[in-house]
């Protein structure tokens, strides 16, 4: 490892990469709770998908600001803005205060990830980052998996609000050390221009898919003007964002970056891999606690293998590419690894022993840990050192849209399924009052008929199948795209040329 970079500061940036991560699923197990203290159960879905869009809409934006501005600042400004709405989050006292505060958050998360990565890209090199790499391996599943389990442990014997609150003391030691020990090279003072334009264009077309995906089909049909509308919306944002990009004197997302065919390929993977992630980890904690008749925190242990395969996936992909260089086969046997790991969880439903259910898991995690590790490292080689912060903000950018969009999709092909099963067991008014209202809890299951649980639990299982068929497809695509990547060597040295660093008290010009 690089001198300039010792395994305290590494620490600090890794805290903060966890803290992002962390939160984009702890709320997962408290979400009951938190619609039985709260309400608005139909706004649930959106607890989540705001933190989600908010952080994926700002994600460029902060690279581009580390970039332009310095990384140690932006990275530090991103830390101080989470906190902020991790307080107000806990203290949210409605759906709709807690929906805007979550998004508060978000917009800080935008920022750990891309700027931690765009400062391990500065100081070390990619051939000598395998270590680097499965630290970065290490975090990522015990903070998608263990943040159900951590929700749960907190909300079984402290409050959701806690699920929050957990966030001060571990961003308090993120910022001390990372203003105390992270030094980087001097810099140049620039002059600079910040892509506004590009901004709000990527900002629209967000919003505007992630409510194409949640509504399409359920809230309206796909021929309503709302849906036809909001597609409109988002090919037109799109269009429009490409074109500003393209004459922008400092673009978000430099059209530069997709000249590279690996790069352009690993966006694609880190996209896929991102819905199939997130949407699958949100998913089976539902399956564990509705048909398995787990607690919270019971279920977040269930995933234990599903983390496990990914932890052991990843650290495994660093050492080898440390080793040898050689990447391009991790993408394919992930790839395939997915498809695979999807096909067994179909095995799941209502008599399905714990145990096997839990452990059929370890397929598809084992496969997310082979591409996302990969991507990761290809997207920083692919890049030019003046573009770091750019590539390492794109590709947390895409794995982060696939999983906004993955979790509203396939969602609303779990919700479309639920009520389907529901209204054939039970009937189209015993269906809506149970997809609406406050009884289908976790909690509230032992307590209703014997019929009427057994149909939820089918309906549940029916559900997650519905996602399970959607992340193989998505895997599939993701397993045909990885055969189209090069094996390019990686750089053996740190970045030293391109654009250096500028400091924080740069010029700007609007």
């Amino acid at each position: 490892m690089n001198d300039r970079l010792p395994y305290l500061a590494v620490f600090g940036l890794l805290l903060g990469m966890f803290l992002a991560m962390l939160d984009g699923l702890i709320v997962g197990t408290a979400l009951p709770t938190i619609v039985g203290d709260l309400g608005g159960l139909n706004h649930l879905p959106w607890v989540v998908t705001a933190y989600m869009l908010a952080g994926a809409a700002t994600t460029p934006i902060w690279g581009k600001l580390g970039d332009l501005y310095g990384r140690k600042a932006s990275f530090i400004t991103a830390i101080a803005l989470f906190m902020a709405g991790s307080v107000l989050s806990g203290v949210s006292q409605d759906m709709s205060q807690l929906i805007a505060f979550r998004a508060v958050q978000g917009l800080g998360a935008g920022g750990l990830m891309v700027g931690a990565l765009a400062i391990i890209g500065v100081l070390v090199p990619p051939r000598h980052s395998g270590r680097l790499q499965s630290m970065i391996g290490v975090i990522m599943p015990i903070a998608y998996i263990g943040g159900p389990l951590v929700g749960g442990l907190l909300t079984d014997y402290l409050s959701w609000r806690w699920t929050f609150y957990v966030n001060l003391p571990l961003g308090a030691v993120a910022l001390l050390i990372i203003t105390t020990r992270i030094h980087l090279p001097p810099v140049e003072r620039v002059k600079v221009r910040i892509d506004y334009g590009g901004a709000a264009l990527l900002t629209t077309a967000i919003v505007a898919l992630t409510l194409l995906a949640s509504w399409g089909g359920t809230t309206y049909s796909w021929s309503s003007p709302q849906v036809l509308a909001l597609t409109a919306v988002a090919v037109l944002a799109l269009a429009g964002f490409v074109a500003v990009e393209r004459r922008a004197a400092e673009p978000i997302i430099p059209p530069r970056l997709f000249q590279d065919r690996n790069f352009t390929l690993v966006q694609v993977l880190s996209f896929l891999v991102g819905a199939i992630m997130l949407s699958v980890t949100n998913y089976l904690p539902q399956y564990m606690q509705f048909v398995q008749g787990f607690s919270p925190a019971a279920s977040g242990m269930l995933l234990l293998p599903l983390m496990f395969g990914m932890l052991g996936a990843q650290l495994v992909t660093g050492r080898l590419i440390s080793a040898n260089g050689r990447y391009r086969v991790h993408p394919i046997l992930g790839g395939a690894l997915m498809i695979a790991g999807a096909l067994l969880l179909l095995l799941l439903d209502i008599a399905t022993p714990a145990a096997a259910a839990s452990a059929l898991g370890l397929v598809i995690g084992t496969g997310m840990g082979l591409v996302m590790q990969s991507t990761t490292l290809v997207t920083m080689n692919s890049a030019d050192p003046r573009d770091m912060g750019a590539a390492s903000g794109t590709v947390t950018l895409l794995r982060t849209i696939g999983g906004s969009l993955g979790i509203a999709l396939l969602g609303s092909v779990y919700a479309g399924r639920m009520r389907a099963d529901l209204s054939t067991h039970l009937g189209p008014a015993a269906a809506d009052r149970l997809a609406t209202g406050g009884e289908l809890t976790p909690e509230l299951l032992p307590g209703l008929p014997a019929r009427t649980a057994d149909a939820v639990r089918e309906a549940v299982t029916s559900g997650l199948q519905g996602i399970l068929i959607g992340a193989a497809v998505l895997a599939l695509i993701a397993f045909a795209a990885s055969w189209l990547i090069r094996e390019v060597p990686l750089r053996d040295h740190t970045p030293s040329s391109g654009a250096p660093e500028p400091d924080a008290h740069a010029a700007v010009t609007g």
